[in-house]
């Protein structure tokens, strides 16, 4: 190769990687937060598939089941969508707002829903901010979406004239149930599965567990970017010190086998709990999508003697 030649192909490798670097900077500036937080982006949907969590013991009965849509404006305008699903017995024991995971959506709970309305419960299924059939184009991981719970709330109370109001959520559920109950005492007790403690923390471990490595400066830069590109404060999205507000009663769930969200996080979540009237559940063997199915009937037994004995405390 001639001198002229080497040339010519050094300032080809140098173009390439000038295109490569400016590839590089707009992915990760622009591209990769909008992937953490905008949950109808559609190359999420090709790379990504949500699979609901099971549910195995409720009955398939739909007789005397009586269902309601909901369409609640929320604090900022949006428009959310919910099911309302009434207790088939003469005695209505309470109301339970259903938050699903990330990228799910309120027909996860239909099965949970029955059998809450065969024991009695009143319950609203929620498509959070940005999912199912709500509107909204992000998700702001329970910043957001604790005021949506409050405005839930509102409408349950003045429009269905609903009270002793409780919440269960899972995973992105569980962390909006965790910051809702401590932003609005009105909710009277809660149910909490598979969720984390920090926003941060939890954005460093999927970049982990999908990229194979870590580097927590540059998953806090995407965190930030994402906060920015959605206006909402990263660090708000903190379940750990809205578990400081809480004095509600409280059941915390979390699976040992847990590769998604760890446990240990369920258990911070726990201790910082103020609440004198809450209890901490190991679902043995239960990954993040399972504790339904592993927990199975001893687990949903110990759910309600809870709900039962919030139960007592509205009478």
């Amino acid at each position: 190769m001639n001198k002229t030649s080497k040339i010519r192909s050094l300032k080809i490798l140098k173009r390439l990687f000038l295109l490569f670097s400016v590839l590089s900077l707009f992915l990760i500036h622009f591209f990769i937060p909008r992937l953490i937080t905008e949950i109808r982006n559609p190359i999420v949907g090709l790379i990504k598939r949500n699979k609901n969590i099971d549910f195995d013991v409720a009955s398939k009965s739909k007789k005397n089941i009586q269902r309601k849509e909901l369409s609640i404006s929320s604090f900022d305008g949006i428009k959310l969508s919910a099911r309302l699903t009434l207790s088939s017995i003469d005695s209505t024991y309470g109301t339970i707002i259903l938050l699903h995971g990330i990228r799910s959506n309120k027909d996860t709970f239909f099965d949970l829903s029955t059998y809450l309305a065969e024991k009695g419960y009143n319950s609203v299924a929620l498509d959070s901010r940005a999912h199912g059939k709500s509107e909204g184009q992000f998700c702001t991981f329970g910043v957001n979406e604790k005021k949506d719970i409050k405005k839930v709330i509102d409408y349950l109370s003045t429009e269905e004239n609903l009270d002793h109001i409780g919440i269960w959520g899972q995973s992105l559920g569980g962390a909006i149930g965790l910051q809702a109950m401590g932003f609005d005492q009105r909710i009277k007790f809660g149910i909490i599965e598979s969720t984390f403690s920090d926003f941060r923390t939890i954005v460093n471990d999927y970049f982990k567990l999908h990229a194979g490595f870590n580097f927590t400066p540059f998953s806090n830069y995407l965190v930030n970017r994402a906060g920015s590109i959605a206006e909402f404060d990263p660090n708000d999205a903190n379940p750990l010190k809205y578990c400081e507000n809480i004095t509600q009663p409280i059941l915390v769930v979390h699976g040992n086998k847990d590769d998604r969200i760890k446990i240990e996080y369920g258990k911070n979540n726990f201790s910082n709990i103020k609440s004198d009237d809450k209890e901490f559940i190991e679902i043995d063997s239960a990954n993040h999508v399972n504790v339904w199915k592993v927990g199975g009937d001893t687990y949903f037994n110990k759910v309600l003697q809870f709900l039962n004995e919030q139960k007592l405390k509205a009478l």
